[in-house]
């Protein structure tokens, strides 16, 4: 396996408490499910200290710089804008598919459904600018342009 991991940080938007699974899920590529799962269960079958691990997580590790509470923001501020500026959130969003059940990303069947969306909207841009330049309007702003 050639990719490269980063740093290790707790994701406390898509956290249920501190968001040390969510990020060790990032920092693997796994499903936050999972890991939330295997330490409940070995809290549960004899593990303890699990517990103290997690705390110690939580107060070690630094949130995530790159965090979707981060991109909540952009989203609730895109409202405002027009809807070109969602379309280009939308075609610049990476589609990430998981092979493997614990692997995150996105199941193939969302995936093609997400690669379908960023088709369309890719097909109503080009549409729209096809228009726009064979448009009048296009022609009479270029000759005022090059006076």
């Amino acid at each position: 396996m050639n990719k490269r991991r980063g740093e290790l940080y707790r994701n406390p938007s898509r956290g249920k408490i501190a968001g040390v699974c969510a990020g060790i899920a990032d920092y693997f590529g796994w499903e936050t499910w999972l890991v939330r799962i295997l330490v409940v269960s070995g809290v549960l079958f004899g593990m303890p200290f699990l517990i103290f691990g997690y705390v110690a997580a939580w107060f070690i590790l630094d949130k995530n710089p790159n965090s979707s509470s981060n991109l909540k923001g952009k989203v609730s501020q895109s409202h405002h804008k027009s809807t070109i500026d969602t379309d280009e959130e939308v075609t610049n969003e990476s589609i990430k598919v998981k092979a493997r059940i614990w692997q995150s990303g996105e199941p193939p069947k969302q995936a093609f459904h997400d690669i379908r969306r960023k088709f369309k909207t890719l097909e109503h841009k080009l549409q729209s600018l096809e228009k726009y330049v064979t448009s009048p309007e296009f022609t009479v702003s270029r000759e005022i342009n090059k006076l």
